[in-house]
């Protein structure tokens, strides 16, 4: 998959690999810093260059993995957590159930398909240096709506300036579509929030992510 976005020149070169070891050698990334530490001020900019750059990628011809694809899978794997008492009390099948109907309803109306690094939270990008920008790691590809390569970083607002307030800047920032940006972080915001309290996140969180998927 990293060597699938190597003509974006925003994931780290893949110099070695042997599949049968299953090891790899990656171009180090310098300095490194993931996104989530740096200066937030000018981070909607450079991901708006980083995701136009990943999106200019032609996926590969009959590309067998795609977004419906991706959260069939995740819906399941995620739902069978709702039997968990402690996650359980905080979020019902009612409200599992709508962030089902909300995903179908956006990827029924799908027009721009796009080769979506499909994982691209804070800790999957990293600071490249000037020459660079961000560089993109750990890629899940997929083929799907743009709008999903942001929605991490938009749901990450939750208990900062707030999940609406960042969609509005990222979708300036990134030319996206803010009302589908805004019903993506909808569809996640339950899966965000089962990440939390599994993790002891903070209540602030925890509570706009639960709203957001009311």
């Amino acid at each position: 998959m990293l060597r699938l976005f190597a003509p974006s020149g925003r994931v780290p070169a893949v110099l070695s690999a042997d599949a049968e070891a299953g090891a790899m050698v990656l171009e180090e990334v310098l300095p490194g810093t993931e996104a989530d530490n740096m200066p937030q001020t000018s981070l909607p900019q450079q991901w708006g260059e980083l995701l136009a750059a990943l999106h200019a990628v032609a996926p590969p011809a009959h590309c067998p993995l795609d977004l419906r694809g991706r959260f069939d899978e995740a819906f399941v794997r995620i739902g069978r957590r709702l039997s968990e008492p402690a996650i359980g009390a905080r979020i019902d099948q009612a409200a599992w159930q709508r962030a089902i109907r909300r995903c179908e309803t956006l990827l029924d109306s799908q027009a721009r398909l796009v080769l979506l690094h499909g994982d691209l939270h804070l800790g999957n990008v990293l600071d490249g240096g000037p020459s660079r920008g961000l560089i993109a790691i750990d890629p899940k590809a997929c083929v799907g709506d743009p709008c999903f390569d942001a929605v991490d970083y938009v749901v990450a607002g939750a208990g900062q300036e707030g999940v609406e307030a960042r969609c509005q800047r990222v979708a300036t920032a990134c030319g996206l579509d803010g009302d589908r940006l805004y019903g993506w972080s909808r569809v996640i915001a339950p899966m965000a929030a089962i990440a939390h309290l599994t993790y002891d996140g903070p209540e602030p969180v925890i509570d706009e992510l639960l709203s957001l998927s009311r």
